[in-house]
Parts: structure tokens; C-alpha cells; sequence
């Protein structure tokens, strides 16, 4: 249905005179004249009646009129929704509970007046394709992976180098401990069931194990996080591995422990990524936001894999 036709019915319908209507559209009455004929011949209706006072709505254009003012409002809701700088900006944070939802609560809490579409990608191949077709506007990865380089069309800065602390549970052996070595975690179970291979924190877990010599299991189904914690509060063979910026919650009686790693202290590495050619203005405001508000680059006495987008 043509979107001018119906434009100008609305117009016509609203003013009883085609030659209003013109004016109001800055089109020729004979203009008008044509596209609501051309309306009436794709509905099969006659929509007008002329009379001497100028045009009024038949029975059937009485009943189209409330639909066609709908599909006008749709229309410009479906043009907004692409329009740089009048959609939301879309942003994807991998999962709910990490670090990366923390940092976008902090700039939607900073900037309330922006529009944010928040939405959760597993991968980072699919964050990437997401990005180049414009699906996405940025994603919180960590980048970049040996053998895996960016498209040459995206950007990406680090903001944030999380520390990892060790979860434990009340029988585990260094439950007690007001913060462990890397060194001491060696002969240790450390299980992780949520490690996928090929995605870019299995080849960061991959690393801190060669590096140090540490064991991370990732071994049988990953039920989530409520599982996860359920099982290393009653195993005191098990721990785990949780970013110090990562919301959990559990119950008191699972008396699970969060112990900070030092000597030195693994970070996890989040950057930002996004499309050079991506106009979005709030794109740069997130951006800005991030290089002011979120600090611990590159600190001393921590570790990260040599792969890592440098600051």
C-alpha cells in the first residue's frame, strides 16, 4: 500500500477539501486527486463523497480512517527504529550476571536520557557479524585471540581488567585463607563447566593454565551458575574461578567464599568493540563514559595472556 496514498487521505480526511489537503502537503490538488483515487482502486471502495462543501468520508472511509492513521504511526515508528541517533543504542553484554552488565548499568545510571537495547550473543564470530550488519552497535569481548584477528572494519579499545577471585566452599582447603597465590592453587580442582571451546575465554583459561600450571576442569554439563555454586559449596575438592565484578548470589547456609588471587593476580581482559563506520551518537558517548569511569589497566603485579588488545 502506498504510504504517500494513505498520507493524503488522512490529510483530505482531516481538512473536507482536497484542495486543503494540497496546501498542507505542498502538492497540486490534482495530486491529491490522484493518489486517493489510486487508493480507492487498490481497497476496491470509494473512500470520498463530493459534495458542495468539499469532500466527505463515505462509510468505508469512515472505517478505514482509524488504520490508516495506524499505519502512518507505524511507519514512522519502524523509521525511528533505524534512525542514527533516534533508536536505541544496541549493545550486547554476553551474559546478565558479569562484568559487562555492571558497566552498562553504571552508564545507563550516568546517562538516563540515552536509549539502550541490551541483548545477550554467545560468541564472539556471531558479536562481529552482528556488528558489520549493523544488527548490533557494540559488544563487550575479550580480544584478540591468536589466529582470530578483527575484521579491519572494527574497532576496539580494553575498558576493563577484572580481577579473578577464587570461590570456595566452608570444607574447601583454603577456605580460610585471607587471599592465595597463584603458585598455591597449583594441585587444586578448579572446575569451570560453562568453558566452551573455541570461544575467547577458553583460550584465556587455556593460557592461565600453561602459564602456571593450575588445573581447570571443565567436565560434565553446565546447569548454570546456581548449580555451579550449589556443587563447590558441598565438594570440598572443588573450587572456581568467578571475575571479581561478577553478581551472584547464594544462600548463607552455602557459606562459599570469595578469595582474592595474587602473585600475581589474573585479569580478565573486557573490551569494547564497534564498527568504524557506525554514526550512533551515543556509541561515542559509552565510549567516553567507559575511558573516564572504569580504571586498572594494566596494573602492576597482574597477569593477562600476551594476545590481549593492548590498551
Amino acid at each position: 500500500m502506498d504510504l504517500d496514498a494513505v498520507r493524503t487521505f488522512v490529510a483530505a480526511a482531516d481538512a473536507g477539501r482536497f484542495q486543503e489537503a494540497a496546501a498542507e502537503l505542498a502538492v497540486t490538488q490534482q495530486a491529491v486527486s490522484k493518489r486517493i483515487a489510486a487508493l480507492e482502486r487498490h481497497l476496491g471502495v470509494r473512500l470520498f463523497t463530493r459534495t458542495p462543501r468539499g469532500a466527505e468520508l463515505t462509510i468505508d472511509g469512515q472505517a478505514f480512517l482509524p488504520h490508516a492513521r495506524e499505519l502512518l504511526r507505524v511507519a514512522e515508528r519502524a523509521a525511528t527504529s533505524v534512525r542514527t541517533g533516534r533508536r536505541p543504542l544496541r549493545v550486547d553484554i554476553i551474559a546478565s550476571r558479569g562484568a559487562a552488565s555492571g558497566l552498562m548499568r553504571g552508564f545507563h545510571r550516568a546517562h538516563p536520557e540515552v536509549d539502550l537495547d541490551v541483548v545477550m550473543l554467545f560468541d564472539i564470530e556471531t558479536a562481529v557479524a552482528a556488528i558489520r550488519s549493523g544488527e548490533i552497535d557494540a559488544s563487550f569481548r575479550a580480544v584478540t585471540v591468536p589466529g582470530r584477528p578483527l575484521p579491519e572494519d572494527i574497532e576496539a579499545v580494553r575498558v576493563l581488567d577484572e580481577p579473578l577471585q577464587l570461590l570456595t566452599g566452608p570444607a574447601h582447603a583454603l577456605t580460610g585463607a585471607r587471599s592465595v597465590t597463584v603458585a598455591q592453587l597449583a594441585g587444586h580442582r578448579i572446575w569451570m563447566p560453562g568453558i566452551v571451546p573455541g570461544t575467547e575465554w577458553a583460550a584465556y583459561y587455556d593460557d592461565l593454565v600453561a602459564e602456571f600450571g593450575i588445573t581447570i576442569e571443565a567436565t560434565g554439563p553446565n546447569f548454570g551458575s546456581d548449580a555451579l555454586l550449589d556443587t563447590v559449596a558441598d565438594t570440598p575438592a572443588l573450587a572456581t574461578f568467578m571475575g571479581e565484578h561478577t553478581r551472584l548470589v547464594w544462600p548463607a547456609d552455602h557459606g562459599l567464599r570469595r578469595i582474592p588471587v595474587t602473585d600475581p593476580t589474573p585479569v580478565y581482559p573486557h573490551a569494547l568493540l564497534w564498527h568504524r563506520d557506525n554514526p550512533h551518537p551515543a556509541l561515542a558517548t559509552l565510549r567516553s563514559h567507559l575511558a573516564r569511569t572504569v580504571a586498572g589497566h594494566d596494573a602492576s603485579g597482574t597477569w593477562r595472556p600476551d594476545w590481549v588488545l593492548p590498551r
